[in-house]
C-alpha cells in the first residue's frame, strides 16, 4: 500500500511533517487491506491527519469519524542499513519493515491486519489479521 497519494485535498498549515487532510467521497484507498465482509461493520473516516518521518522512512495516515474520533489508522516503515560485498561498493538493505492498518468496529473493536518483514524472510512476508480493544500506536 503506497500512502503517498492515499489522501487528497491537503489543508493549510503543513508543518511538523503533518498533513491535515479532508476525505473525498469517492477515495476508498483506506478500504485496500480490509476483507469485503467486513467493510459494512467499520466507522467511515472523514478527516485524515499524516504524518511523515524522512529519515526512518515511516509514514503514518490516522482518519477520524465525523465526531472527531480516530476510526482507522495507517504505517509503514523499514529499517535499511548499508551493505557491501566488496568494502568499496555499497547498497542499501532493508533489514526489518512493518505495515499495518486498522479499522474501528461499530461495537468498539479494532480490526488489525500488519504484515511483518524481516531480512531473511523479505519475499515470504504474509499479512494477519487480529482484533484489539484499542487503537494500534
Amino acid at each position: 500500500m503506497s500512502f503517498d497519494n492515499v489522501l487528497l485535498h491537503a489543508e493549510p498549515g503543513d508543518r511538523f511533517g503533518t498533513r491535515h487532510l479532508r476525505a473525498v467521497e469517492d477515495d476508498t484507498r483506506w478500504l485496500a487491506r480490509l476483507p469485503a465482509s467486513w467493510r459494512d461493520q467499520v466507522e467511515p473516516p472523514w478527516a485524515f491527519c499524516q504524518y511523515r518521518d524522512e529519515e526512518l522512512a515511516a509514514v503514518r495516515v490516522v482518519g477520524s469519524d465525523i465526531d472527531d474520533e480516530p476510526c482507522y489508522t495507517a504505517y509503514r516503515f523499514s529499517i535499511v542499513e548499508p551493505r557491501s560485498d566488496d568494502d568499496e561498493t555499497f547498497y542499501s538493505v532493508e533489514t526489518y519493515g512493518e505495515e499495518l492498518a486498522a479499522w474501528r468496529l461499530r461495537d468498539g473493536r479494532w480490526l488489525i491486519w500488519r504484515e511483518i518483514r524481516t531480512e531473511d524472510r523479505l519475499e515470504d512476508a504474509r499479512g494477519f489479521y487480529s482484533f484489539a480493544n484499542e487503537m494500534p500506536r
